[in-house]
């Protein structure tokens, strides 16, 4: 008995650790993110507070190089024009530095965004504080915040990063559609799979 009980303790530890490393010191759903101002590609400073009529924010860390968020590009475009006509706009932001990883510049951006003729502001985390502060680690990683900043989801788009045609699983959006019909999120994260944040180098 006291063998199984041994062992439990050590699943449960090991459980709870598994989970605080997730989302290191960054943020949990239920949690109130700070708001940040950040350079968008064109030119102008953005921020969540600046954005008028907005019931809630998509932000989504993401950059230009990573398969993963390439692949992910058109259906960010889909989601900006299906719900920011209903208050809730991307927000993407790029967290990688760009000595570490140069197709993430600040120049770049603005030749992608231009490319694929982004609809939503594309901002540049320069320092990385914003990353950090939201706990982001892949690209894409997705936080859906409320109107009053509270995080009511954290993780992946969809449950098919390859093949949209084959999703199943349409993580974001129902989350999306439970805030605007006032219900429980019922799926509050996900694992984020994409390409890991590019860190400055100490």
């Amino acid at each position: 008995m006291k063998k199984v009980l041994s062992l439990l303790t050590f699943a449960l530890a090991f459980v709870a650790m598994s989970f605080v490393g997730s989302h290191p010191g960054g943020y949990h759903v239920g949690d109130t993110a700070r708001d940040f101002s950040l350079k968008n590609v064109d030119g102008n400073m953005v921020s969540l507070a600046g954005i008028k009529n907005a019931e809630g924010y998509i932000v989504i860390f993401t950059c230009n190089h990573c398969p993963y968020a390439k692949a992910y590009e058109d259906r960010i475009i889909a989601l900006h024009n299906k719900y920011a006509p209903l208050g809730y706009p991307v927000v993407a932001i790029n967290p990688n530095d760009k000595d570490v990883q140069p197709q993430d510049s600040y120049d770049k951006m603005k030749v992608r965004a231009k490319e694929k003729g982004f609809p939503f502001a594309y901002l540049y985390d320069e320092t990385q504080e914003i990353a950090k502060a939201y706990g982001a680690t892949r690209t894409p990683h997705v936080y859906l915040l409320d109107k009053d900043r509270v995080v009511r989801y954290i993780g992946a788009i969809d449950d098919n990063s390859e093949e949209p045609t084959e999703v199943k699983e349409r993580y974001l959006e129902n989350a999306i559609d439970a805030l605007r019909d006032g219900s429980e999120v019922k799926v509050k994260e996900t694992k984020a799979v994409g390409c890991t944040i590019k860190w400055r180098k100490a």
